[in-house]
Order: structure tokens, then C-alpha cells, then sequence
């Protein structure tokens, strides 16, 4: 670019000098063919700033040709994000069956930030709380996930990670505290939902129940919503027995089960 512009530079102080020449004459001293080579760089002074300047054009026009296109391009992405989603809610369904394909931890970590991830300097999640309180725990009941020892490990919102709670494949056990569900075993992971009630019913007295069960619906849509972005099935399962699910996950005495999201390689 700077020599370009070099080039230019010279060209217009030649075309000052002979514009000079020009006017005043040829000096008494030059000869005639010296004062046709003078007119001659001239004019091939002329030819080439007029070359640069319809260079210059061409440049403008493919610059606001470009900036159409990204318009264009910005449109098109705004669109697809719009569209994919409603193809998320389009594809979702309740899957059983898996294969024996481990998942990855990046997918296991994916799953639960979407369930209760944050996403503001505030503490804000991605799920919506009544009063911003967030009753609810996650647990993963893990046991074909590369990278991932078998156990039961419970999701930290504010550091992203994984704590583990207790050692070894739990998924058989689980299982058969959800009435002998053969997805529960089967499953790669098992994310169990827990809620602890006096978070919310503190400030909200009985009706704060209804706010947790309401949440735990959007918690749960949400990773539903992220399994299937990620080609992965699950199904959401109500039916267990509460203290044996508990005791399985190692969960505190505040601390109630509210829903086992098996979830694995579709088959």
C-alpha cells in the first residue's frame, strides 16, 4: 500500500514539474526533441494516474459490494439462529434406546450448563427462579463417558465442574429405584434433579413449592432442548422412589429427587 502510494506521490510532482515546464515553455537552452520527451513523460504521467484512479473506483464499488454481502451474510445468520431453534423444538422427543457409545465430557458439561449454568457476573442461570434463588441441585449418575471415571459427581454452577461424590458405575441401582427402568441402566449418564424446597419457601411460604416444581420443568426443557443440539436422546422420568434415589446419589437431608434424565447415544 505504501508503495502505491510512493508511486502516486511521484507521479503527481512530476506532473507538477512538467505542468510547469508546460506553461512557461521550453527553455531557450532545450532542444526540440528534449522538450517532446518532456511532453511525452506527461503524458504518460496522465495515462497512469488515470489507470489509478479507475483503480480507485473499482476498489470503492468491491468495498460497497463487500459491505452488502456481510449485510446479507448477518441477515442469513439471524435467520438460521431462529430456525434452528424452532427445529430443536421441532425434533425433540422422549428417546429409550441407546447405544453403547460413550459420551464425551464436553457433551456431559454441555447438558448441565444448560441446565443450570450461569450466564451473568450477577449469578443469573439459564434457567428462569422465582426471586432468582435456584432451589435446584444437579447430580450425574455417570458410567460411559470418555475421560470421565464411573460415579456420582454433582454440577458446581459458579466454577463449571464436577464434584465427586461417590465412586463407581451407580446406574444399575438407579434403575431399579426408578421401578426397573431399563433406560436408567442403559443410559451413558443419568442427570438427577434435586431441589431443596426452603430455599424458595422461605420467602415464599407454601406457594414456593409450586415455583420450584415450575422451575425444575424449565430446567429440564432447557437440557432437553441442549441433548438434542447435540444429537443425543434422553427421556425425563418422574417415577422413583424418592429415598432410595437419595440415598443412590448420596444427597443431603434437604435434598429431594425430582426427576432421573437418562441419556445417551440414540440407536
Amino acid at each position: 500500500m505504501m508503495t502505491r502510494y510512493k508511486c502516486v506521490s511521484a507521479i503527481v510532482f512530476m506532473l507538477v514539474a512538467v505542468l510547469m515546464v508546460g506553461t512557461a515553455g521550453c527553455a531557450p537552452s532545450v532542444s526540440d526533441n528534449g522538450c517532446a520527451a518532456v511532453k511525452a513523460e506527461l503524458d504518460k504521467a496522465n495515462a497512469e494516474l488515470k489507470k489509478l484512479r479507475t483503480e480507485l473506483d473499482e476498489a470503492k464499488a468491491k468495498l460497497t459490494e463487500a459491505k452488502a454481502e456481510l449485510g446479507k451474510i448477518k441477515a442469513e445468520v439471524a435467520a438460521v439462529k431462529t430456525a434452528s431453534l424452532e427445529e430443536l423444538l421441532r425434533q425433540r422427543r422422549s428417546i429409550r434406546d441407546y447405544t453403547d457409545a460413550p459420551l464425551t465430557k464436553d457433551e456431559v458439561m454441555k447438558l448441565l450448563w444448560a441446565g443450570q449454568g450461569i450466564t451473568t457476573a450477577w449469578g443469573f442461570r439459564t434457567a428462569p427462579s422465582a426471586g432468582a434463588l435456584y432451589p435446584l441441585e444437579l447430580y450425574v449418575v455417570a458410567g460411559n463417558v470418555d475421560n470421565l471415571a464411573p460415579g456420582v459427581y454433582k454440577y458446581e454452577p459458579k466454577e463449571n465442574k464436577l464434584t465427586l461424590v461417590k465412586e463407581g458405575d451407580a446406574r444399575a441401582s438407579l434403575a431399579a429405584a426408578s421401578l426397573g427402568q431399563s433406560c436408567v441402566r442403559d443410559g451413558a449418564i443419568n442427570i438427577v434433579i434435586a431441589a431443596v424446597y426452603k430455599r424458595t419457601t422461605a420467602k415464599y411460604g407454601s406457594r414456593g413449592e409450586r415455583y420450584v416444581h415450575i422451575e425444575v420443568g424449565h430446567a429440564a426443557q432447557n437440557i432437553c432442548l441442549q441433548a438434542t443440539a447435540l444429537d443425543l436422546g434422553l427421556v425425563t422420568i418422574g417415577a422413583f422412589e424418592d429415598t432410595a434415589v437419595a440415598k443412590i446419589i448420596g444427597m443431603s437431608a434437604d435434598e429431594v429427587p425430582l426427576y432421573v434424565i437418562p441419556v445417551g447415544r440414540i440407536k
